[in-house]
């Protein structure tokens, strides 16, 4: 043998747990969430992701996903589903809400050496606060001893801090280098937020995070061209579930591997990251909440929300010189390192994950009909031939600029130009650097963004006064609420499991 694997550990010597272990589980154990901005962009990324997890309910395949692994099988003061009838344990609970609210990649964003979805950690985080609620409402500590009655500000706080722990350890470190999914970062911010609620040490929050990145971790071939699947949708949904599952044994006594990142040969460093230590630019804090990407008008990968809303306003020019898409000779597009790497596909489009993680579909469509709905990555939409026409009239090339400012800490642009050239080369460009979306444009967005939760959850229930009620309580006040109360809101009252 030769290489890393050569080399024989022959000393036994545990030693102090990681340095990274350690930070994690003090930040989650010691740090006090005092930001009005981070809570205030909490609330609102609680409503959107729980919007997004109603709106996927609409999808078979989706639906068909969730519920127990037996058939009829109901779990007494278990975790319910918002927008269902379900009621699961905990871990199945967690990746049920996990899946739903990240199938239409709809739900909010974090862009940097890695790429993610911080609100997936809303799966873990909801699904053990609920359970733990109607336990402790049901019988006190006597049937669990950790059980309580969590506050819906102890899921905005827990949300927070999930949020801070994936986005800290993706501004600098890039697991899809080494070919691994970033939901890896789910399963490890959920894990440690989750010990916290379940009662567990800082020395055993160590030993859960430990057992998180000692977890078998996914490859990110499902996300990219030829294997592009649905299993991108409910990869978030598995790695929250599996998380909590985590945090549950380590409960029960197992213990951790304290040196689960740096230990020679064996350690998550040497066999999964080409032996290179995690960088951090910034210690936990609230960073990460406050500065998230909230996806508002368009359900697109999020490097091509700007070349979206381009190709929206291009739409509108066309029509107004008095031509069509059909006028179009050429498109051309301009992007960042990353959308060109992530989204940049040619030849065929398989089914709805694949379309909605190509850059020239998200365009094309727009250009055609002036709209890009969730809809429209169906098969009866994708069928159009003009769709496949225009695509192949359309090139993708990297920004180098885009790409500057999309790593600058003071910008986090996501910026996309669109070109088009008219059969009778008439040249039309829009250039957009960051959309509804982001943080420079939080006051234009929030309303917007409410008005998808309100469009979300009326689409999902039949009955106005439950509407009315989800509205209501929904507020900016909504901290004060019991959780299991709020999630009792979303049951779908007119399903049968």
């Amino acid at each position: 043998m030769s290489g890393v694997l050569s080399r024989i550990i022959t000393d036994n010597v545990r030693p102090e747990p990681d340095k990274v272990l350690q930070e994690i589980a003090d930040y989650v154990h010691y740090y006090e969430i005092d930001s009005p901005v981070a809570i205030e962009t909490a609330r609102l990324c609680l409503l959107d992701t729980l919007g997004c997890g109603l709106e996927a309910l609409k999808y078979d395949n989706c639906a068909r996903l969730i519920g127990p692994v037996v058939p009829g099988t109901i779990v007494p003061n278990g975790t319910k589903v918002p927008g269902t009838s379900y009621q699961l344990d905990p871990v199945r609970g967690a990746f049920a809400i996990g899946m739903a609210v990240r199938w239409l990649d709809y739900n909010d964003c974090w862009l940097a050496a890695e790429w993610g979805h911080p609100s997936d950690n809303l799966g873990g985080i909801l699904a053990v606060a609920d359970w733990l609620s109607r336990t402790y409402r049901a019988s006190g500590k006597s049937v669990v001893s950790f059980a309580k009655q969590f506050k819906i500000m102890d899921v905005l706080k827990g949300m927070i801090k999930a949020h801070e722990i994936q986005g800290v350890l993706a501004i600098k470190n890039s697991f899809n280098a080494v070919g691994l999914d970033h939901v890896v970062l789910v399963k490890v911010a959920t894990t440690a937020v989750v010990s916290k609620m379940i009662g567990l040490s800082r020395d055993q929050t160590i030993d859960a995070v430990s057992q998180a990145w000692v977890d078998g971790q996914s490859l990110r071939t499902y996300r990219h061209a030829p294997n592009t699947g649905s299993r991108k949708s409910w990869a978030a949904g598995d790695a929250g579930s599996r998380a909590v599952n985590l945090a549950l044994i380590v409960q029960k006594g197992e213990a951790g591997l304290p040196s689960v990142l740096t230990a020679k040969t064996w350690g998550f460093y040497d066999v999964l990251f080409k032996g290179k230590p995690f960088k951090f630019q910034r210690p936990y804090g609230s960073y990460v909440m406050e500065n998230v990407l909230f996806k508002i008008s368009y359900p697109a990968e999020f490097h091509a929300q700007t070349a979206v809303e381009a190709a929206m306003t291009l739409h509108k020019k066309i029509a107004d010189l008095g031509k069509s898409a059909a006028d179009i000779a050429s498109v051309m597009i301009r992007t960042q390192e990353s959308g060109n790497r992530i989204i940049n596909k040619t030849g065929p489009l398989y089914n709805y994950a694949d379309r909605d993680h190509c850059i020239q579909y998200m365009v094309a469509v727009p250009l055609l009909y002036g709209r890009l709905t969730a809809d429209d990555y169906s098969d009866a939409v994708a069928a159009d031939p003009a769709i496949d026409e225009l695509r192949a009239k359309t090139t993708c090339t990297e920004d180098k600029s885009f790409t500057v400012d999309y790593h600058a800490p003071d910008k986090r642009f996501i910026g996309n130009a669109v070109k088009i050239i008219l059969n009778d080369g008439t040249e039309l460009e829009e250039e957009v650097h960051y959309p509804i979306g982001h943080r420079l444009r939080r006051e234009e967005g929030n309303s917007v963004l409410l008005q998808k939760f309100e469009r979300h959850v009326r689409g999902r229930f039949a009955d106005g006064q439950q509407v009315q009620s989800i509205l209501e309580k929904s507020h900016k006040n909504i901290g004060e609420l019991d959780v299991d109360e709020y999630v009792d809101l979303y049951v779908k009252k007119d399903e049968i499991c």
